[in-house]
């Protein structure tokens, strides 16, 4: 199992954002959590769930074991991730 961080390319408020997905929620919120996230910052979207990592915040979850993946090159690994971020937030929603 694993958790992943995908390039930091979203602007918002001034900073590039990142997203963070794992293989289950139980490492995403583990995850966010060491890394200082608070709980109420998760995503529980329809497009996936996931929390959304400042740029300077996705160094520090890769020097954590973070997986870091590309959009541009990891492009099967990401639709996959992406899949099952769907479907966890669908569990959590249900």
């Amino acid at each position: 199992m694993a958790v992943y961080v995908d390039d930091a390319v979203h602007s918002w408020r001034g900073q590039r954002w990142a997203h963070l997905l794992a293989d289950t929620l139980d490492e995403l919120h583990a995850m966010a959590a060491r890394l200082g996230i608070p709980r109420r910052a998760f995503q529980n979207k329809a497009s996936g769930a996931h929390y959304d990592v400042p740029a300077a915040l996705r160094e520090e979850a890769i020097r954590l074991g973070v997986v870091p993946i590309s959009r541009h090159t990891d492009r099967d690994l990401l639709k996959r991730l992406i899949a099952n971020a769907r479907l966890q937030a669908r569990v959590v929603a249900d």
